[in-house]
């Protein structure tokens, strides 16, 4: 009997140590994907650079694939993912046009924001126009899937100083976050585009 014993004390631990070293590899193998991620659009100006460079694109789209495969069992759609997420990079067309023409209309883009608050099931995609524009469209999320959230547009406002012009809602779809820490989070959504965000220094509300 105190054989057997020993044998299952031996067996635990040695399951025990087993499961802390592939935790351990796990998280350096998470830190090594993001931080090559991460280099491969330090440079790409939020995406804007990357449109031209079918290349740059390829590396980086690859480099998610491999942050997404160590994310793969992960849930993304808890309290995690409520934050004001700022943009680092992105293949959406729309919101690359905005920030690449923001100056015929005398202004730059500031941050670009995802404000997603998971209790309240609300969404908010924010543009800012500093000093005093910003241009956001309101939307319900409810959480589909360890991994993925649907959303439908509610409302879109344009906001300057001392004005405020309401547009009507547009649209529905999903994304999923593939890959979600204390520092970014990566996305996929229905048209098959990317968005790779970070947690932002500061909350942003309307």
């Amino acid at each position: 009997m105190a054989v057997s014993c020993l044998s299952l004390h031996s067996f635990q631990s040695r399951r025990s140590s087993f499961s802390t070293v592939t935790r351990s590899s796990l998280t350096d193998q998470s830190l090594a994907a993001k931080r090559h991620l991460l280099r491969l659009i330090s440079d790409q100006n939020r995406g804007l650079k990357t449109q031209s460079n079918p290349q740059k694109l390829s590396q980086i789209t690859k480099a998610i694939d491999s942050l997404a495969a160590i994310g793969r069992d992960t849930i993304t759609t808890d309290e995690s993912l409520s934050s004001t997420w700022r943009l680092l990079w992105t293949t959406e067309k729309e919101q690359l046009f905005i920030i690449k023409n923001a100056s015929l209309f005398g202004t730059s883009a500031g941050d670009v924001l995802q404000v997603i608050d998971v209790e309240r099931k609300t969404l908010n995609n924010v543009i800012t126009f500093p000093p005093d524009g910003v241009f956001f469209v309101r939307s319900d999320i409810q959480v589909a899937s360890a991994q993925r959230v649907n959303f439908q547009f509610t409302s879109a406002v344009l906001r300057g100083k001392g004005w405020e012009f309401p547009l009507p809602p547009f649209g529905q779809g999903w994304f999923e976050s593939l890959y979600i820490d204390d520092e970014i989070r990566v996305v996929k959504d229905i048209r098959q585009d990317y968005l790779i965000v970070e947690r932002a220094p500061y909350s942003w509300s309307e």
